[in-house]
């Protein structure tokens, strides 16, 4: 939280109120008369929006397949032959989506339960991964976040969602 002091002219007082109002989270507006400059003098309380660094579910699952699909997939290809690095890693990140729109309940009618945790620990799997992989600091993290940078490891979901839409955005 923070104070903001400005000094304007009366006639400003709403569109400066406005513009703060469209980047900060504000409180109430306290003015007072300027006496340097015969306008007014506000002082308002705000902070900064609350603002998540991950794509929302919707962002990240649009247009994917659904669920049970994912999870046909994830079967058939632990059933095949030993997997490659990157097909481990495209199995893990899979996996791991599918588990999160589990538990956030975006796969209706599957009969099957992922809890937060489940997903969570799927999460932290792939971010293993993704940071022993040898492809530098970040692994094969493609999107701002590295897995081991601290909005990741806050939370490992958002991770999830970070790569599993740039990854199905490069393979459509």
């Amino acid at each position: 939280m923070f104070e903001i002091r400005i000094i304007c002219e009366a006639a400003d007082r709403e569109s400066v109120v406005t513009g703060l109002r469209s980047q900060f989270n504000i409180g109430h507006v306290r003015s007072s008369f300027s006496l340097t400059s015969g306008g007014q003098t506000l002082y308002i309380t705000a902070d900064l929006p609350a603002t998540s660094p991950w794509p929302t579910p919707e962002q990240a699952y649009a247009d994917t397949p659904a669920v049970s699909y994912e999870l046909e997939w994830a079967r058939v290809t632990l059933m095949g032959p030993p997997l490659s690095p990157g097909l481990n890693r495209e199995y893990r990140l899979r996996r791991a989506a599918a588990l999160d729109r589990m538990a956030l309940g975006l796969a209706p009618g599957l009969g099957v339960v992922a809890t937060p945790e489940d997903a969570t620990e799927a999460a932290t799997h792939l971010m293993t991964l993704d940071s022993t992989s040898g492809l530098g600091t970040s692994g094969y993290a493609d999107g701002p976040y590295a897995p081991d940078h601290p909005e990741s490891t806050r939370d490992p979901r958002g991770y999830v969602r970070q790569e599993f839409a740039i990854w199905h955005k490069n393979n459509q």
